[in-house]
């Protein structure tokens, strides 16, 4: 018997038929950005970070992690503020920035981890005028306009070297500008001074003759800092191992040639190479994970800015610390199942 269907019912089975397909292929798609997504790692960098922007041109990190299955995603942020919202949002797993960043960020919620630190480079951050500037001292900047990246390394830096003037961050004109703007205004005279880190620092000393008014020595440590999304920190630790090996090996690299390591890093900085050499010679690398007394260190940091009002609560580094976070997680689950159980005798 021959079974003999309408064409219009013809027609929508081709239009199901179609439907289906057009679906397996979405779903199929999908689960595969997932998968994409789920072996990749996505690292947050600025170009003022000379050793990921040396590890960046050589490739190194993507042969090291093949063997894993992992890919490797760069993502360039102008600077650390920007560079944490990135994370916060998920764009990227793991992100280096400078003492300030972090604090703002877990001030205003973000969920993260520190996972390492490099060594202190109090040198490698100044406050500097325009050669022919009458400022002669930190107590010259009274009542003038002082250039800076809000909630970026150098902010710490610009409120010790006012304490220690006798001033308060009141007694000046902030004016926030991200490095690109800030140098512009400096270099027109728009600003009086600029509080900078390199390789920006380095290039305006030699290009427009900055001199420099304070760096940190004295001051402040200038830390830098590994950070990464609490779940892939968790999830990962064979890859957040992976980069920490690449990262010393090369930093050992760099140290021991900074000529060659310059010549590399410059064309991918913009910069010319003897720039790029005097960052690396104010520069240390050697990442390590934090240790209570660079985590206290930050902790001063925190109260600095809340006591300024310059973060809106107070915070606890700890918290972002991944042993202390889990241990204060383990110790809470532990104190709900014992008042569950008190509540149940009860």
């Amino acid at each position: 018997m021959t079974l003999s269907i309408p064409n219009h019912a013809l027609r929508g089975l081709r239009a199901l038929a179609a439907l289906a397909i057009a679906c397996a292929a979405v779903a199929a798609s999908g689960a595969a950005l997932a998968q994409t997504a789920a072996d990749t790692l996505r690292i947050g960098y600025q170009k003022s970070a000379s050793l990921l922007v040396l590890i960046k041109s050589q490739q190194s990190l993507e042969r090291r992690l093949a063997p894993l299955g992992t890919a490797v995603k760069w993502v360039e942020f102008p600077a650390g503020p920007q560079l944490l919202e990135g994370l916060n949002v998920g764009a990227v797993d793991v992100g280096f920035v400078g003492e300030a960043p972090p604090i703002f960020a877990q001030a205003a919620g973000a969920d993260f981890v520190y996972i390492g630190f490099d060594p202190a480079a109090p040198q490698a951050e100044a406050i500097v005028v325009r050669r022919d500037s009458p400022v002669r001292t930190v107590a010259d900047l009274k009542g003038r306009k002082v250039a800076l990246n809000k909630g970026s390394n150098v902010h710490y830096l610009l409120v010790k070297a006012l304490e220690k003037a006798g001033l308060k961050i009141t007694d000046i004109q902030p004016v926030y500008l991200a490095p690109a703007d800030a140098r512009a205004a400096f270099e027109r005279g728009a600003v009086d001074a600029w509080v900078i880190w390199d390789p920006f620092l380095a290039a305006a000393e030699k290009q427009v003759g900055a001199r420099v008014l304070a760096d940190g020595r004295g001051l402040v440590n200038n830390y830098a800092y590994y950070l990464a999304a609490r779940r892939f920190a968790t999830q990962k630790p064979q890859i957040v191992e992976a980069l920490f090996d690449e990262l010393l090996q090369q930093g050992r690299r760099l140290k021991a040639d900074t000529r060659a390591a310059a010549a590399s890093i410059a064309p991918q900085q913009g910069l010319d190479a003897d720039v790029v050499e005097r960052t690396l010679n104010r520069s240390e690398f050697g990442v390590a994970p934090l240790t209570p007394a660079v985590a206290a260190q930050q902790q001063q940091i925190a109260d600095t800015f809340h006591a300024l009002k310059l973060i809106p609560k107070p915070i606890r580094i700890a918290d972002a610390l991944p042993a202390e976070r889990d241990k204060s997680e383990k110790r809470d689950a532990v104190a709900q199942r014992g008042a569950l159980q008190a509540g149940d005798a009860r």
